[in-house]
Order: C-alpha cells, then sequence, then structure tokens
C-alpha cells in the first residue's frame, strides 16, 4: 500500500527535489502551490502526510495549518512545516499553529526520508 503526500511549496527548487526523493521512495504526491490550493487539496486528497512550508502565497503556512485543524476529518493527519524559519521561537511556532513537526530548510536528501518517516508510524 503506497503513502499519499500531500506537499504545499511554491518554490519550484524545493518542490523538485521534494518530489523526487517522495516518489523515488515509493509516495504518492500531491502538490499545492498556495495555501489556499493547499486546504483544498488537503480535503480532497486525505494524504497520509502533509508537508508546509510556511512562506506560502495567498496565506502562510502557520494559517494553513490552523485552517486545516480546523476540519475534523482532517485533524489527525501529520503536519510538518519544512522551512528556512530557523530562528529561535520558529519551531515553537509552526508547533502551535497545528503542525505535528519542524523540518528546516535546505533539506538533506540523504536523511529527509528517514525524517518523514517519524510522522507516519
Amino acid at each position: 500500500m503506497s503513502r499519499r503526500v500531500l506537499v504545499i511549496e511554491d518554490n519550484e527548487q524545493n518542490l523538485y527535489l521534494t518530489e523526487f526523493l517522495l516518489t523515488r521512495h515509493g509516495f504518492d504526491v500531491d502538490i499545492a502551490r498556495t495555501g489556499g490550493e493547499g486546504v483544498a487539496k488537503a480535503q480532497t486528497a486525505k494524504p497520509d502526510l502533509i508537508l508546509l512550508d510556511v512562506q506560502l502565497p495567498e496565506m502562510d503556512g502557520y494559517e494553513v495549518a490552523q485552517t486545516i485543524r480546523r476540519h475534523p476529518e482532517l485533524f489527525s493527519i501529520p503536519i510538518v512545516a519544512v522551512t528556512s524559519y530557523a530562528m529561535p521561537g520558529d519551531q515553537e511556532q509552526a508547533l502551535a499553529a497545528g503542525c505535528t513537526g519542524y523540518i528546516e530548510k535546505p533539506i538533506n536528501p540523504e536523511n529527509f526520508i528517514d525524517q518523514i518517516e517519524q510522522f507516519l508510524v
């Protein structure tokens, strides 16, 4: 059984790398390039995991996480913030917004899959 990941990311290079790594490891990948599109795709795709950039057009990742968490059918889906925000307090802000975890960019291709696997147990 393959696992479905929704990647909400607007940067094409980051999106390409993330999608490449996920598909190479057998994941089905859905893509959204804006926060609003990400919320809509989460509702229709019902992914096993959401990878969420914090800096997005329309609505930022914090607002996206909060919006997704308000939908009872999506509440249990792990949301992992994947962001270049690495200042003190950024991880706490992502978790307070409803994210399950936090991975700093740039992602490391050698351990990225291991990092996200911990949220899929």
